[in-house]
């Protein structure tokens, strides 16, 4: 525990309308914290720095910096992230303002950190059965979905749970990243590790369990899917072209070079043929249907050796 007096800790909180709850987020973070960062994103609910003051640990020192328009959570956390590596901090936590997240399991989140086992740590709320089971089913399958789809978005195929806010970054690893190229959204947490993956930095799962207050929350189950699956594309194709084609090539490389153009032939000109010769009623040629059945199947065969070979080359925290 001494180790955590030794370096310079700021918490980074996001603030969107969360009066009720902020005095109690900085009330149980411990002294060996070093700053707290409040970033208020242009809410509309006022912050009462003198209740905030009056809540925090007398050692800990509160910065408030104010978005002069609503950028979103992403945006917010930032301005924080941007403030703790101007001011030369070893490690920046990100917390939100809706006491969702306890405070309890920083140590969990700051001693990979410190024994040099990982560069980022986060939560991962699936490894808690009782708590899982309190997680309401829609966010419950919405996250699961989502938690595979980010997977093979950035590579982090031994990470869980990629969309849980609960994190902890060394500063000297978030320098390599552009803040200005993360999501300002919900999108923040998995642009993060989008960029950290050609740092290849190591991130940790931490298991905590989830805790739902009584505050309803202003993303839409219903549109995320659609919003994620469009971000999540566009972060997988730019993974895999720089990954495989600009900055290597390698054996994957040549599974996906090949695999891919056999795989699409197969089903386009499958397709094609299908509809030509239902058409007239006439049962396809045996060759024709080997020589779409073998592109498929072979297509389909590197492009799952192309999946392993990066699921093995995945950064692994210790």
């Amino acid at each position: 525990m001494n180790r955590l007096y030794d370096l310079k800790i700021a918490v980074s909180i996001p603030f969107y309308n969360a009066s009720v709850h902020i005095c109690d987020v900085v009330s149980k973070l411990p002294d060996y914290i070093n700053t707290i960062i409040i970033v208020d994103d242009k809410s509309p609910q006022l912050m009462d720095a003198e209740a905030i003051f009056a809540s925090v640990n007398p050692k800990i020192q509160v910065v408030f910096l104010k978005n002069e328009i609503n950028l979103g959570v992403g945006g917010a956390t930032k301005k924080g992230f941007q403030y703790a590596i101007d001011n030369d901090f070893d490690i920046v936590v990100k917390m939100d303002s809706d006491d969702q997240m306890d405070a309890k399991f920083l140590p969990d989140l700051l001693f990979p950190l410190i024994k040099n086992k990982a560069e980022m740590t986060k939560g991962n709320r699936f490894r808690d059965l009782n708590s899982l089971r309190k997680m309401p089913i829609v966010r419950r399958m919405g996250n699961l979905i989502l938690s595979f789809l980010t997977k093979a978005s950035t590579g982090y195929w031994n990470n869980f749970d990629p969309n849980n806010g609960y994190i902890a970054l060394k500063i000297n690893v978030l320098k390599q990243v552009d803040l200005s190229k993360l999501s300002d959204r919900y999108f923040f947490e998995t642009s993060l590790i989008a960029q950290l993956y050609f740092a290849k930095a190591r991130i940790k799962d931490v298991s905590m369990p989830s805790i739902y207050a009584d505050e309803k929350s202003s993303m839409n189950v219903w549109k995320m899917p659609f919003i994620f699956s469009s971000n999540l594309l566009k972060v997988f194709c730019k993974r895999i072209i720089k990954e495989y084609f600009l900055y290597d090539f390698n054996i994957a490389s040549l599974y996906i070079l090949i695999g891919m153009p056999l795989f699409l032939f197969g089903i386009i000109y499958g397709i094609f043929k299908w509809i030509q010769y239902s058409s007239v009623h006439i049962l396809a040629p045996t060759g024709t249907i080997m020589l779409v059945t073998l592109s498929i199947i072979l297509g389909f065969q590197l492009l799952l050796q192309a999946i392993q070979y990066d699921i093995i080359n995945s950064p692994k925290a210790k």
